[in-house]
């Protein structure tokens, strides 16, 4: 099918479908996936995710948490720092043992165990950011802790990935390296906020010279892409630039008007494309194949984040249900779980045969989630 039509038909499902979750009392998220595994390869196949559809759904992410930044209360994300840090901490060991303990008990070789432990490590909060700005939660403590955790998360991951394969390559990890991964991450946020605080502002103001329709939302578009692109470099995460980049133009005089700019752009166009992308990219087949202990890994997954991440919001003084509600919104896994099993594919360390139980796990933990935050924030 032609990228324009392909494009055109995902718009009319991610509105259609997440028109009826929302009428059914769910996330409108949970129907835009739902959707996107109807006409991908999955059921119909009338969409591939190409480099088109995926260019597009790369901005779509990031701009959601370019947003996320924007609608962040500064002051409960100053407050949240040692919890969030708590969290993700838990968050990373506790998936981290439950995957090695059970790919050992399982059978899997050691260096096999400790990838599988590896790959549950991760979250994507993408899916997870979608459904809080939907059901109004992103501003609270629950949500805010979320996003930090996250940012921690991501840092944890690749920490975990570099021992991982240096253990496999070397049979040993050097401290270099860690340090190394640790010196580029406090590098990059260092500048991000003495430098690129004032920067932001700075650049803003002057955007506001230039007599051109748009020309302060273009600005913030490019500032956005600079503090992705920045983030890769120091190999983190774009959204956490992104991320980043939204919370210190929240601070802007011109943040409300960016806010407004942001959601028409983002909402009408990109953010759409990525979540019906995960359902594109979701292929679904591979749980007809993927054997018992895929489903007993996904499971794991499930417990391993609510458990270790609810825990942990719990010793920080959350109450139980929100210490449940922060579980529950870290137990998504995408981008860096897949990277980290890719990783374990080209190290010689997976196979295909085993290469398929992460994707699986991906795909049960992106489905269950909107069903288990609509039911987490109900008992409120």
């Amino acid at each position: 099918m032609d990228v324009f039509l392909e494009l055109a038909l995902i718009l009319i499902v991610a509105k259609l479908f997440g028109y009826i979750t929302v009428r059914l009392g769910f996330p409108a998220a949970l129907g835009q996936l739902i959707g996107g595994i109807i006409i991908g390869p999955s059921i119909l196949n009338l969409v591939g995710y190409d480099e088109g559809v995926k260019l597009l759904a790369d901005l779509g992410v990031v701009m959601l948490l370019f947003l996320a930044g924007l609608e962040t209360d500064v002051e409960e994300f100053k407050h949240v720092g040692i919890p969030a840090f708590i969290v993700a901490s838990l968050g990373v060991l506790t998936p981290f043992i439950l995957g090695y303990v059970g790919a050992m008990v399982w059978g899997f070789s050691g260096i096999q165990a400790m990838f599988l432990g590896g790959v549950l490590t991760a979250t994507s909060v993408g899916l997870t950011t979608s459904i809080l700005m939907e059901l109004k939660k992103l501003r609270t403590k629950v949500g805010t802790t979320i996003l930090a955790a996250a940012v921690v998360d991501d840092v944890l991951g690749i920490i975990v990935l570099t021992i991982l394969v240096g253990i496999n390559t070397r049979g040993s990890v050097y401290m270099k390296d860690l340090l190394i991964i640790l010196g580029e991450v406090g590098l990059y946020f260092i500048i991000g906020l003495l430098i690129g605080n004032p920067a932001v502002k700075e650049t803003l103001k002057l955007s506001e010279m230039i007599s051109l329709p748009e020309t302060v939302t273009a600005f913030a578009i490019a500032i956005m892409l600079i503090f992705a692109y920045l983030a890769e470099q120091f190999q983190i995460a774009g959204i956490t630039g992104a991320y980043l980049a939204g919370l210190l133009v929240a601070s802007t005089e011109e943040a409300r008007e960016i806010d407004r700019k942001f959601m028409t752009i983002g909402y009408s166009l990109f953010i759409p494309i990525f979540l019906v992308s995960i359902g594109i990219e979701s292929d679904v087949r591979v749980l007809m194949h993927a054997g018992t202990f895929a489903l007993v890994y996904s499971l794991l997954a499930i417990v391993g984040k609510i458990f270790g991440c609810g825990f942990g919001a719990f010793v920080s003084r959350f109450k139980p249900v929100e210490a449940l509600q922060v579980g529950i919104g870290m137990i998504p896994r995408m981008e860096v779980a897949l990277i980290m099993a890719n990783v374990a594919l080209d190290e010689g360390v997976f196979d295909s045969g085993t290469f398929a139980i992460p994707v699986t796990m991906v795909i049960v933990t992106t489905v269950v989630t909107p069903f288990l935050l609509k039911w987490a924030f109900s008992r409120e």
